[in-house]
């Protein structure tokens, strides 16, 4: 027989504050706030279709099949079909106002930043002796051994063995500084001398440099890390201050917003 425990909503608030949770949780209400207040100043709205739609894809997000299924899930959450149609909301208003701040503007900002959207196929073996690493460089320029030979004998992960080293297609951001700087300096297919850094020696194969192309799924990159930029700005510009009383526990589920003097 399974025991009962019992948490009041004073007992989960006091967890929230001795975990040091309380910043994060007032900068989540700040956004929220923030999102649809701008939103109205906008003059931004939601259709009864928009709505059911990003309900519609709110239940696919967490894999919310059957009717059944949705139930089960606001009951672990604790939250009732308004909070669900409130979160699809919130989620479809956030993604409104950012189309409407930075839609325009993802174009000129891909152009300005085309090298951070620069890709690049490698082949890579990390090894711990440079004397090694180097030895191994000049066999392979000679010919003398290939590089999945170098992978198979050098690279533990199995995986990554099997696959020969290879790195698939890694943003310039997916690289160390000096890493990068040599890779997309690269003439492909071409063997990099070896790179020391923290990690070993890299040896490394360039396949392929990838140009930028400005497809959907980087458009809707850009404009989200615009709009979170835009929103961190935003919650700078404001002093976020919470009520609490002397049981320690927030007075309110809202927090008083105060523009910083």
């Amino acid at each position: 027989m399974s025991k009962s425990l019992s948490i009041s909503a004073e007992d989960i608030i006091y967890h929230v504050k001795i975990s040091c949770q309380i910043p994060n949780l007032l900068e989540a209400i700040a956004t929220r706030k923030i999102i649809a207040e701008t939103a109205d100043k906008e003059g931004i709205t939601i259709s009864l279709e928009e709505l059911q739609q990003a309900a519609d894809n709110l239940r696919l997000a967490h894999r919310l099949i059957k009717a059944e299924d949705t139930w089960t899930w606001l009951e672990k959450h604790y939250l009732s079909l308004d909070n669900f149609e409130e979160i699809a909301q919130t989620n479809l208003l956030s993604a409104k106002l950012a189309h409407h701040l930075f839609a325009e503007k993802v174009e000129s900002f891909f152009y300005a930043h085309q090298l951070d959207y620069t890709a690049a196929v490698t082949y890579e073996v990390i090894l711990d002796d440079e004397d090694i690493a180097l030895e191994l460089f000049y066999s392979l320029q000679e010919g003398e051994i290939s590089f999945q030979e170098i992978a198979r004998q050098y690279i533990q992960n199995p995986e990554l063995r099997r696959a020969g080293g290879y790195q698939g297609i890694r943003n310039r951001s997916d690289l160390r500084p000096e890493i990068a700087s040599a890779v997309f300096a690269a003439n492909p297919p071409q063997l990099l001398k070896p790179i020391i850094t923290p990690k070993g020696a890299h040896i490394i194969m360039v396949e392929e440099i990838i140009k930028p192309q400005l497809t959907e799924q980087i458009r809707l990159k850009i404009m989200s890390e615009l709009f979170s930029n835009w929103l961190q700005k935003q919650l700078e510009s404001w002093e976020i201050t919470a009520q609490l009383d002397d049981k320690n526990h927030l007075q309110n589920s809202e927090n008083v917003l105060q523009e910083a003097s």
